[in-house]
Parts: structure tokens; C-alpha cells; sequence
């Protein structure tokens, strides 16, 4: 049922299928919002809003807001509408500006005058600035008055280029230290699984030493070859041999080749059923570390989004598990710094995994014994769930759910080569109405899988429509004793009970934590958390600080801290506070209609326009550069 015209002005509350039900009083129309939005905002900046705004004008402020939710079209309809494939637009913003941080630098100090005035290497050659009262007169002003990494490590590694440096420098442009704080943080690391240069280095001139991984790869060759041999009629008939113990073995075709080539030598293992060379190099489940997973709150490795500054904040409100954003082994493998920066971990993740992305056994085989020998983890996940079109074309992500072959010598090879348990995360399936997951599952338990996730969706539904929970308590019934995660649409604590009663050994939360990361106190406390705009404000404030302390405090890092608040902002808009619905819980797959908050600042964070996003980042980061641009990377896509 649409709203008709008058409604819409009264702004009174007509459900609306897939809008979130808002009290009346707090409804308005697009109009009104963005007119009350805009107009505040320069009051707010001493500026007078003008009279003589017009709705047209209105419309053009939020020209990136998405659009409203429409009725699914026929193809002939699409065709005509001017999509000629007929296929709708999803999923990602692919024209999206890509502005590197580096790019809002006018100009930039040199490192050597940064770290204590040492000698610049390049000479007359260096195309940095080495003036300090130069760069310092045309510096950009200063943020704040006080530096994060000063006031909370004793020190700023960014120095004279810190956008808070007036908090460390002295007059004549010297950086200060506070000697206490830095003697109290000496020696502490509070980040792990930095990519030295001595291994980049190795990694790019190919002289790092897969022993294990070679092992498993040269029994893989062997067992191809034997099969090559029983394709050319040259199978050989597998014998049964007198047994010590009264009974009889079957050995297997490889065990019997070592026998005749060599009739001393006896089986490595006793063994009743074929024997490969997989069985006899494992590692002994004894060997593994042992990780408890039951009953976990776990945050799923979230692309762009569930960086170290985000996973910290999650940590803060209960999340018991957190994994690092999915890394590409080629990349990982050729030293990328890029990809290796998402394997870093935080002193506050104490249970930590990374999850990697690939689609061959030998090149996911050598990145597992990389991560193995190289970082600090207490699990690997395979991902076996991602959706997009540039991993599943080329046989990853979803990709491996319909290779089981290729995906069975993966998990395989890597249990092979791990110390920590292996991880796989799927989805139901490919296609929409055809579901694998409950075939591949018992088939994962013999291949040595130490837990399953399960998105309760297809490939083919993205994000659209709701998690199949059902399926999700089928498959978990299967995958016992392996503990299995359920995953899709848990957004406020009465979703994590229902959640729990399928069976499902713990919940991983994806969406549900970019628009509200307290769900984890919620769930925990068996509560609907109103929370202030100011709360909110100060997670993002917290966030800010997180973020300078991992990418800098210098324009560039300023910069990145800031492209990757709006990513998060872009799905923190969606939240509607509680004591504005009409019914509780909100649903994730909700749509919220235009409403005005109980403070300007709760209206502010409920507008789905970009240049509101830019103005709360603002706030806690200073102005944006001249000529600063951005666009999310992700479509509001579960809505349509």
C-alpha cells in the first residue's frame, strides 16, 4: 500500500511494505527532513539559511540518497525502463571515485626531517619538502588542540606532518615526548602480524620454502598420475594381505605399489581401508591448538568495512570472536603490504582469525603454511561464501561449492600445513532455489573442517530477501558433532534467541553490527539498547581515534580514517533509535522512512545523503580537502 499525497504531507504513519513502522509524531517527508537538515547546519556555522529554498532545490542536496523502494519490474519492462540485459543494478557503486589519501597532500616533509632531522638519502633528488617554516606556513590548520598518539603513547611517529602537531611541537618546530608514557608503553606492541621487509622481500623473489605444502602437493601429482595410469587400462587390482591380528587389510594401490617395488618395507600405518599419503603427513588432531567456539558472539570478516579500528570498537561491546577482512593468497603470497595489512591484529582481539580467498589447492595450501609460520592466529577461515562477480568467475568464493573436488584438496592441503583449526564459511548455495550446503557439509566433516559458518542465502540473492533459518537448523542437525554458525539478519537481541534455538552452536553477525555495533551488549544483556545520538557520536569518536593510531595523524592518514567512517556510515544511517518505533525490534530488512529525531543531531545521523555523512565526519575530523569527493562502495541493495 503507497502512501498518497496528502498522507505523505501530513507525514501520518500508512504501512508501507518493507518500511520500518515509526511513530507518527516523529514522520516528515523528504522535503521538510533535508530543508530542517540543511538549514540547522548553517545556523550552526553562523551562516542565515535562505527563505527562498525550493523543493527542486531540496531534491538536488540529496541527489546520492538511494532511491525509494520500487515495485520489481518484468524484463520487458526493464528493457523498456532503458536496462537492455534486462538484469537489475546491484550490488556495488563500480563508478565509484578511487582518490588516493595521498592525493589531498599539497605538499609533503620529507621522512628524514620527520624523524629527527637524519640525512635524506636521495639528496637534491628527493621531491619532498626539507623547509620545516616553509611547509609549516603552508600546512593545513591544525584539527584539535590535542594529539591522540601523543597523549596516549608519549609520542607522535608523525611529528611536524601529525594535523595535531601545535599539541607536541615547540616553538622553534622541535617535537616533544613524554618520557613517563613512553617508558611505560617500551617494548609493548599493541599490533601483531606486520609484514617484515626482510620476508616481502623473500616473498617477492620467490626464496621462501614451502616444505610441507611441497609434501602434500607431490602426493596430490602422485595420486594424478596413478589415475592417469588406471585411465590407460594399467589399473592395478588392489590385494588383500594376511593380518596379525587374525583378520585381513586392504591396502591401498599406493601402499601395494611400495610393497612391490620393496617387500621388506611394511605400511607406515596400520590401517583397515585405503591409506593415502594425505593420512600419513597430517598433523595429529592432538597437535592442532584447540579452539571453543560454542556459543560465540563472532563478527564475520566484513570487506572495507571490518578493518582494526572497527573491530576494536566491536570488541569494546562484547564480540567474542573476530576475524580480518578476506585476503587474496596470490596477493599474500607475492608480499603485497596492501593485503597484509589485513592480517593484522590487535592486542584486544584475543580470539583471532584471518580468512583467506582462492581457488587452487596448491597456491591455498603455501598461503595457509605462510599465515602459519609468519602471524599470530587461532584459526583460518576458507571463504567459500563471497558472492562477487570478480572472485566467483574465476572459480573462488562461491565459486568452490561447485568444484568440491578442487575444494577437498584445499581444505585438505591446509589442514596439512596449519597448527590452528581450519574454518570454512558458505552459503546455502548458487542458485537461488537449489540448495547444497546440507550436501557439501557432511562431506567437510570427513575432510577435517573445525567449524562451519552458513549464510541462510544463495549467491544469486546477495543480500535480498530473508536468511533461510530453516535450512540453517537442517544443516546445523548435519554438521554435529562440528560446530556450526549461523549467519543473516540478526539485528537486535530477540534475533539472536530465535537465532539460538535452531541449534546452531554460536551466531556471526555481519550487517546487524555496521548498523548498530552494540547489538553485542544487546544480545548479552537481553536488551533493546535506546542509545543517544552523543553515545553514537562518541563511538565514532572513538573510532577516529583508533583509526589515526592505525593508519596516522598526518593528512593522509586524517583522509583514510575518514573514507572508511562514511563506508561505516553508510549502513549506521540505517539505524532507527528505539524509542522511535512503533514496533520493536527493528527488522534488517526494513527500509526507514524519512523522520526527524529528538535532536538535530539524531536527525543528522539518520540521513542517507553522502554530504550529510561528510559533514558528521567533519566533526571529529575537521573540514574535508578542496577537492574531496566519495561515493560508498556498497548499494543499499537488501532494501530493493
Amino acid at each position: 500500500m503507497e502512501k498518497s499525497a496528502e498522507d505523505k504531507e501530513k507525514g501520518t504513519n500508512v504501512a508501507v511494505k518493507g518500511q520500518a513502522a515509526i511513530r507518527p509524531q516523529f514522520l516528515t517527508t523528504k522535503e521538510k527532513f533535508h530543508g530542517f537538515i540543511d538549514s540547522e547546519w548553517q545556523g550552526s556555522k553562523g551562516e542565515k539559511a535562505s527563505d527562498n529554498d525550493t523543493a527542486e532545490e531540496a531534491k538536488e542536496i540529496c541527489v546520492e540518497e538511494p532511491e525509494a523502494k520500487k515495485l520489481k519490474l518484468d524484463t520487458e519492462e526493464r528493457t523498456k525502463a532503458g536496462n537492455q540485459d534486462g538484469k537489475r543494478l546491484r550490488g556495488q557503486n563500480k563508478s565509484r571515485p578511487h582518490t588516493k589519501p595521498t592525493a589531498y597532500d599539497e605538499k609533503r616533509l620529507c621522512l628524514s626531517v620527520i624523524q629527527a632531522n637524519r640525512e635524506c638519502p636521495f639528496g637534491d633528488k628527493c621531491h619532498f619538502h626539507h623547509d620545516v617554516a616553509e611547509y609549516m606556513a603552508s600546512k593545513p590548520a591544525d584539527i584539535g588542540q590535542s594529539c591522540y598518539l601523543y597523549s596516549t603513547f608519549g609520542k607522535c611517529a608523525y611529528g611536524l606532518s601529525c594535523r595535531f602537531a601545535k599539541a607536541h611541537t615547540t616553538p622553534d618546530f622541535k617535537t616533544m615526548e613524554n618520557a613517563d608514557l613512553v617508558k611505560a608503553r617500551e617494548g609493548r606492541n599493541p599490533v601483531k602480524n606486520s609484514l617484515s621487509k626482510d620476508l616481502q622481500n623473500r616473498l617477492r623473489k620467490r626464496s621462501v620454502a614451502f616444505k610441507k605444502s611441497e609434501e602434500y602437493l607431490k602426493t596430490l601429482s602422485n595420486n594424478r598420475d596413478k589415475k592417469e595410469q588406471q585411465g590407460n587400462g594399467k589399473a592395478c587390482v588392489a590385494e588383500v594381505s594376511p593380518n596379525p591380528t587374525g583378520g585381513e587389510q586392504l591396502l591401498s594401490t599406493e601402499a601395494e605399489t611400495q610393497l612391490q617395488s620393496s617387500p621388506d618395507k611394511q605400511p607406515p600405518v596400520k590401517t583397515v581401508g585405503p591409506l593415502t599419503d594425505a593420512d600419513v603427513i597430517k598433523l595429529r588432531p592432538c597437535e592442532k591448538k584447540q579452539v571453543d567456539f560454542q556459543d560465540k558472539l563472532y563478527l564475520a570478516p566484513l570487506t572495507t568495512c571490518g578493518n582494526l579500528p572497527f573491530r576494536r570498537v566491536c570488541k569494546r561491546f562484547g564480540a567474542d570472536i573476530t576475524c580480518g577482512e578476506m585476503a587474496m593468497c596470490t596477493n599474500l603470497l607475492q608480499g603485497q603490504q596492501s593485503e597484509w595489512a589485513l592480517l593484522k591484529r590487535h592486542e584486544s582481539e584475543d580470539l583471532f582469525g584471518v580468512q583467506v580467498e582462492g581457488c587452487f589447492p596448491d597456491t591455498m595450501t603455501r598461503c595457509a603454511e605462510l599465515i602459519n609460520n609468519n602471524t599470530d592466529v587461532d584459526f583460518v577461515d576458507i571463504n567459500s561464501g563471497c558472492p562477487i562477480d570478480l572472485v566467483y568467475k574465476k572459480g573462488g568464493g562461491c565459486g568452490l561449492m561447485t568444484r568440491t573436488r578442487k575444494f577437498e584438496q584445499i581444505v585438505k592441503g591446509m589442514n596439512c600445513v596449519l597448527d590452528v583449526p581450519l574454518t570454512v564459511k558458505i552459503r546455502t548455495g548458487v542458485q537461488e532455489k537449489s540448495n547444497v550446503a546440507h550436501r557439501l557439509i557432511p562431506e567437510m566433516k570427513k575432510w577435517g573442517v573445525s567449524m562451519i559458518t552458513l549464510h541462510g542465502r544463495s549467491r544469486e540473492q546477495r543480500y535480498t530477501k530473508l536468511a533461510d533459518w530453516d535450512y540453517i537448523t537442517t544443516c546445523s542437525e548435519l554438521a554435529s558433532p562440528v560446530p556450526l554458525f549461523g549467519n543473516g539478519d540478526i539485528l537486535s537481541y530477540e534475533d539472536a534467541m530465535k537465532a539460538r534455538e535452531t541449534g546452531v552452536s554460536g551466531i556471526m553477525i555481519a550487517r546487524g553490527a555496521l548498523i548498530k555495533p552494540w547489538i553485542f551488549t544487546e544480545i548479552k544483556e537481553s536488551r533493546h539498547w535506546d542509545i543517544s545520538s552523543s553515545e553514537r557520536l562518541d563511538i565514532l569518536r572513538d573510532f577516529t581515534n583508533f583509526g589515526l593510531e592505525h593508519w596516522g595523524s598526518d593528512t593522509r592518514g586524517v583522509e583514510k580514517t575518514r573514507t572508511f567512517m562514511l563506508e561505516w556510515l553508510s549502513f549506521m544511517c540505517r539505524y532507527i533509535p528505539v524509542g522511535l518505533l512503533e514496533r520493536v525490534p527493528q527488522k534488517i530488512n526494513e527500509r526507514p522512512p524519512y523522520y526527524m529525531g529528538r535532536n538535530y543531531l539524531e536527525s543528522l545521523m539518520a540521513s542517507q545523503n553522502v554530504g550529510d555523512w561528510v559533514r558528521i565526519s567533519e566533526m571529529l575530523l575537521g573540514p574535508v580537502p578542496k577537492n574531496f569527493n566519495f561515493l560508498p562502495k556498497h548499494k543499499a541493495n537488501a532494501y530493493k
